[in-house]
């Protein structure tokens, strides 16, 4: 099986960095296909914990190529500073990390603009991280967009960037009070960034199209998770990309049928961050516990995290739009000191029960969530490496999560560190 695609099946934060980075250990290629440095995955080993943000996890093991798809947006600075933190730490990218030359650019007038417009839009707010991501995206979608290979000539860039800096200057001032830097400083600003770039970019879709041929293990990897697709997800409180799997074809220029097998990550319970919906959530001491125990707060912003109940709807709802075949379930051990556990097994909305999720996000708002509930183990799981070393209470939770999602779990998470991990089956 070649080609996997590794999918977030809640509202990203399920621990996909780990899962993606043990897999990259079966993998030849790891490639990221959608999203931009708004999204953290944190790897831990060796008493190490590192934060990636648009570089792929495969940079941490030896002899794995390592893509940024053209369905990714880049910061230039914060990809540069990224590449320095790794490179202090004692990674290097030379034959390893490969740029689209086709990926869209985040410019200095998409932050501003995400900042103002978040910040005037009140109690409407989207609830997102103001670095620029969908102003970007909003400008790939009408032909306005910076690319990366316009970086590989001056000439080319200096046009690019003047192309539409006059209207953004006055939409900006007009709309919102703020100055852009002049076009000059902003060329100089992003000319700055052309040796990184230059150095790193190609045709990604050629090298993928090739690495397929040769049979080579390729891992794609998402950013956020299945309900914050801009068309499956909690819209509008969602990203401006496809986390779902459909968005590896079109992030990274792979044919459908070359995918051969999706696994979701799914976390025990249920978190989000940001506005929007969430039937689930916690008010109360359960939900402080799980913000806790969990360390629910984000890798990119250190915002807390929502927290509530596993939510089966969701899950089963990521399963059937993503064509999961395989469940990663990470977390268990932050359930370790609950008396009872819940999970929400259907919605019911003005005294009817739903048939699946509503695309309304009004009606899921008001949605009552119907739970199961299971008794808590109240025993220490971390660390456990075997399925038969949990407590019985455990594994019934667990029995009862694969019930609900239809799909069986290969891999549970008892801890944030490669080590502490069970395996039920191959992952490739």
């Amino acid at each position: 099986m070649p080609v996997c695609v590794v999918v977030g099946m809640q509202w990203g934060d399920e621990g996909k960095g780990k899962i993606i980075d043990l897999l990259t250990e079966q993998a030849d290629v790891v490639a990221r296909y959608q999203g931009g440095h708004n999204a953290g995955h944190t790897i831990v080993f060796d008493g190490n914990k590192f934060i990636l943000h648009l570089i792929p996890s495969g940079i941490f093991h030896k002899d794995k190529l390592c893509i940024i798809g053209n369905g990714v947006v880049i910061d230039p600075s914060a990809l540069a500073e990224e590449m320095r933190k790794l490179e202090q730490a004692g990674f290097d990218f030379e034959g390893k990390l490969v740029i689209s030359d086709r990926a869209n650019i985040i410019l200095p007038y998409h932050q501003i603009s995400d900042v103002q417009k978040e910040g005037a839009s009140g109690d409407k707010k989207i609830g997102t991280t103001g670095r620029g991501i969908g102003p970007s995206y909003a400008d790939k979608i009408s032909r306005m967009g910076l690319r990366t290979c316009d970086f590989l000539d001056e000439n080319r860039l200096r046009e690019s960037l003047g192309a539409h800096y006059e209207e953004k200057k006055n939409v900006l001032k007009n709309l919102y009070g703020e100055d852009l830097p002049e076009l000059g400083a902003l060329f100089n600003q992003m000319a700055g960034y052309r040796e990184m770039f230059v150095k790193y970019l190609g045709n990604t879709h050629k090298i993928l199209h090739r690495e397929i041929e040769n049979d080579k293990r390729i891992l794609c990897e998402g950013a956020q998770g299945t309900m914050l697709d801009v068309d499956h997800g909690t819209y509008p409180f969602v990203t401006s990309s496809n986390p779902t799997a459909g968005g590896a074809c079109t992030g990274l220029g792979i044919p459908p049928n070359k995918i051969d097998k999706v696994i979701g990550v799914v976390k025990a319970y249920t978190t989000r961050v940001g506005e929007g919906p969430f039937p689930t959530e916690l008010h109360d001491a359960d939900g402080d516990l799980l913000r806790k125990e969990g360390d629910e707060f984000g890798a990119t912003t250190g915002r807390p995290r929502r927290c509530g109940w596993f939510d089966a709807v969701v899950g089963k709802y990521a399963v059937d739009l993503n064509g999961i075949d395989q469940v990663t379930l990470t977390k268990v051990d932050v359930l370790d000191q609950l008396d009872t556990i819940r999970v929400c097994t259907g919605y019911k909305y003005k005294g009817a029960e739903l048939d699946g999720l509503p695309a309304d996000p009004v009606v899921l708002a008001n949605c009552e969530p119907v739970y199961t509930e299971y008794p808590g183990w109240k025993t220490r799981t971390s660390g456990i490496q075997s399925f038969d070393l949990l407590p019985d209470n455990a594994k019934r939770y667990i029995d009862g999560l694969e019930k609900h999602l239809g799909v069986g779990f290969v891999l549970i998470s008892t801890g944030p560190d490669r080590t502490e991990t069970i395996r039920q089956g191959d992952l490739f």
